[in-house]
């Protein structure tokens, strides 16, 4: 451990209790081990604070809005005060509306719904799935990938300067989605700047936080940005629930997203036999359907616990896990981390990378099934932005396939490692030395594909 990391690892907090934390996995090679879960990226743990408050609700669990029952009353009010936590965790605006979704998915999907007609929307193909391609009903302008946070905003600016006439004669309406930190990279976007960008162009913007929510704390009123989404999957919360919070009114005048009950305040039958229906303009205008009341929740338990926890001591612990990583790939010459912004720039804990004379697959089944570590491969729901890195050429090809990949590209993938607030260091040492020993020993086992998994061959 270098100095620096030493006197790091002495100042920062202990790593939030999670779930999992013990459990223990086989090996190909005999025995077990503790798993090691680094793939926060995808799904972080849950943290056992969130756990333990939806266990003491569950017993108290009825139906939200329209039940008189005394579980029904406190089902709602514990519904609405979770609306209430997260906004204030967001730092909303006082005339914001916050709507439950399932994920930063549907978060995305829901706002691409509401764009007033003949809207154009501006993305870096530098973004997840989730926010590349909700959009197929706009005009829709895919932007380069910015090889530093500067050129990002100049590639923005001279795209919102070059807009299209609309339909009507004048720019019309526009939306800019961007990234606050990649799922590939790990590497925090310049949102502030690219909002005053687009807010100077009269865009409005909408933030993906998918990947920085649960690293950093998150201001929608100090970045200036109009909408925000993101998944409390990935900020420990589990139970298949999301947030979109930020301007009320594209949202009041758009068709509810899902019609049905709960999104309609009044409806009547007409003399002709159909029906008029009523809209509700809060929040309730997308959230037709019973909510999923155990999910908002967690996501409001998980935004107290970190808030408590002090995002401070968070990312000062996480920054020493990050250079316990990076330093420890460093020493691996066969070793490249995947980057755009290059290595100074500030990241979370997401550090994706290739390794020479591996496929990547092959790699990742190795530390799992013969270290006991859970990491990612493959192309990250970024496919362009994993391809631009890899330079877009397949490596030489492995025993086992890439599970994403097209036909052509089977090698052309990479290895994902992320961590955050309840990884201790063991699992990053841990992860260091298994790579080491990978490069410099080969795998102990021999792999195969099944399935268009890498798997350990029986």
């Amino acid at each position: 451990m270098s100095v620096s990391t030493a006197a790091a690892a002495q100042t920062v907090c202990a790593p939030l209790p999670v779930l999992g934390r013990d459990v223990t996995v086989p090996l190909v090679t005999g025995g077990e081990v503790a798993y090691a879960a680094l793939d926060y990226a995808a799904s972080a743990p849950a943290l056992q604070r969130v756990w333990d408050d939806v266990a003491a609700y569950a017993p108290y669990y009825g139906s939200v809005h329209r039940g008189a029952g005394y579980l029904s009353q406190l089902s709602t009010d514990l519904f609405e005060n979770a609306r209430r936590t997260v906004a204030e965790f967001l730092d909303c605006r006082a005339d914001d509306q916050l709507v439950f979704t399932r994920s930063t998915t549907d978060s995305l999907n829901l706002l691409a719904a509401a764009l007033p007609a003949d809207c154009q929307v501006f993305v870096f193909e530098t973004e997840h799935h989730a926010s590349l391609l909700p959009w197929k009903d706009a005009r829709v302008t895919y932007l380069d990938a910015p090889r530093s946070p500067r050129q990002a905003v100049e590639t923005l600016e001279r795209a919102l300067a070059a807009r299209t006439v609309s339909l009507d004669g004048g720019y019309g309406p526009a939306l800019v989605c961007v990234t606050g930190a990649s799922n590939v990279t790990g590497e925090l976007w310049p949102v502030r700047e690219l909002a005053a960008a687009a807010h100077a162009h009269g865009a409005r913007i909408v933030l993906d936080a998918a990947q920085l929510a649960p690293h950093h704390p998150v201001s929608v009123q100090d970045l200036d940005v109009d909408w925000i989404a993101f998944s409390g999957h990935k900020l420990y919360a589990p139970f298949g629930s999301g947030v979109l919070a930020g301007r009320a009114d594209w949202l009041r005048a758009a068709e509810p997203y899902l019609a049905g009950g709960g999104a309609s305040r009044k409806v009547t039958r007409r003399e002709d036999g159909g029906v008029d229906v009523e809209w509700h303009d809060t929040a309730a205008r997308h959230e037709a359907g019973s909510p999923n009341v155990i999910g908002a929740y967690s996501i409001a338990s998980a935004c107290k616990a970190l808030t408590e926890a002090g995002f401070e001591a968070l990312v000062a612990r996480e920054r020493h896990l990050i250079e316990k990583v990076r330093t420890g790939l460093a020493g691996v010459p066969e070793v490249r981390i995947l980057s755009l912004f290059g290595d100074d720039a500030p990241r979370v804990g997401v550090i994706s990378f290739v390794v020479e004379g591996w496929n990547s697959s092959h790699f990742a089944a190795a530390l799992s099934a013969e270290y006991g570590i859970g990491v990612r491969d493959g192309l990250f729901c970024a496919h362009p932005l994993v391809r631009t890195l890899l330079g877009g050429d397949p490596q030489t090809q492995g025993e086992c396939g890439a599970p994403e990949a097209a036909p052509g590209e089977k090698s052309l993938n990479a290895i994902r490692v992320s961590f955050g607030a309840g990884t201790p260091d063991e699992h990053v040492d841990r992860f260091v030395a298994a790579v080491r020993e990978l490069v410099s020993d080969g795998a102990r086992w021999t792999y195969r594909t099944q399935d268009g998994r890498c798997v350990p061959a029986v």
